[in-house]
């Protein structure tokens, strides 16, 4: 087995649509990034390399890279999946919170499971997704920025 452990943050942009888990929340604002500032996904992607010891995001996405602009983040996870697949690698667990003022989020974790599972070919039951705030603290609390976690644990396929 090997455990990995991802984080991210984006702040709010000026323009764009929040997309979450794959999850795009219309009349939203969205987060500022290279890609869609996916941040949960991105935190995911971050945790299943960092278990398979293939370095982050940056190293195989990098945000200087035009080919990841605007890039939809459900992509670049399927990517990290075949990677996975190529080094015999199967995802058992995937663990993730999503820290947010807002949106609520609660009537969407069901769907953001369901993608992401779907990109990682794996059971929805190894996928969870869990929201909470930062009870009014700092930039995440201020509701300028949107983080998220998440811990990948793999196996031997």
């Amino acid at each position: 087995m090997r455990i990995g452990i991802g984080y991210d943050i984006h702040p709010f942009g000026p323009a764009g649509t929040l997309v979450l888990g794959g999850v795009r929340f219309e009349g939203e604002r969205g987060l500022e990034g290279h890609s869609d500032a996916d941040v949960l996904v991105h935190a995911v992607i971050d945790a299943l390399l960092g278990a398979a010891g293939l370095g982050d995001i940056g190293t195989h996405f990098p945000p200087g890279d035009p080919r990841w602009k605007g890039a939809d983040s459900i992509r670049l996870l399927e990517a990290t999946a075949a990677m996975l697949k190529e080094r015999g690698l199967s995802v058992e667990s995937v663990d993730s919170t999503v820290i947010a003022e807002a949106p609520r989020l609660a009537p969407h974790i069901a769907a953001m499971r369901e993608r992401i599972a779907r990109a990682l070919k794996a059971d929805v039951t190894r996928v969870n997704v869990k929201a909470t705030s930062n009870e009014g603290l700092g930039a995440i609390g201020r509701g300028e920025r949107i983080a998220a976690m998440a811990v990948a644990l793999l196996g031997e396929a």
